[in-house]
């Protein structure tokens, strides 16, 4: 049997010495601050434009072939129908804000500009949320802003106050953040639904969210 030589007793106390490694503390996910939610959503906002656009676009067409008659010069050019705006083009619009956030919260949690800040938006067991909540925070959101807009036509029915009381209802969203004792923002609270700032080891992509909701399904 080999016997302890003294270096290598002085290397078995040095390591004996040596202070055990410390693990990571692991980071908690944190409420969103308002700041970064409303950065996000002007990212979103850029997106969201574009596909109104092309909505709008789209359905404008198919009104202008179906309900009236398209002259070759703009002294001929006519508006839609008010039965076809009301009807057709205001809902599509909401479809397609509503189908915007709520594929993308069903899915991972997260929008293109939610994704670049590490939010992510959970229902209060902490799940991805359903068509039904979606919807819900999406209206909790529209609330404030619709008020604002209603008080705003009452008081000056031109179109310069009523987009400027829309935008005010929807900065007291964020705004009331700073005053709730979570920060919770409006929607926050009517919806039963909260956005998390996500830890950088625990964030997940988007497109992997989506892979990874589509395998748990399979």
């Amino acid at each position: 049997m080999p016997k302890n030589t003294p270096k290598a007793a002085a290397n078995s106390k040095s390591r004996a010495k040596m202070p055990s490694r410390r693990l990571p503390e692991v980071e908690e996910p944190t409420i969103a601050k308002p700041t970064e939610r409303v950065v996000a959503i002007v990212y979103d906002g850029m997106l969201i434009l574009a596909l109104l656009f092309l909505v709008g676009t789209v359905l404008t067409v198919i009104g202008t072939l179906l309900t009236m008659q398209a002259g070759t010069q703009s002294a001929e050019a006519q508006s839609l129908p008010t039965w076809y705006q009301n009807s057709i083009m205001t809902p599509s619009f909401v479809l397609t804000l509503v189908g915007f956030y709520g594929l993308f919260w069903r899915r991972g949690g997260q929008t293109l500009g939610m994704q670049t800040w590490r939010l992510k938006t959970v229902n209060s067991t902490g799940h991805l949320l359903t068509w039904g909540q979606s919807f819900k925070r999406i209206f909790a959101a529209c609330l404030i802003p619709l008020l604002c807009g209603i008080i705003g036509s009452v008081v000056d029915g031109s179109r310069a106050v009523l987009l400027a009381s829309i935008f005010l209802g929807w900065i007291f969203n964020y705004v009331f953040c700073l005053f709730n004792p979570r920060g919770l923002a409006v929607q926050d609270m009517l919806s039963n639904t909260i956005t998390l700032k996500m830890p950088k080891l625990e964030h997940e992509g988007l497109w992997s969210g989506f892979k990874n909701r589509k395998q748990n399904k399979t």
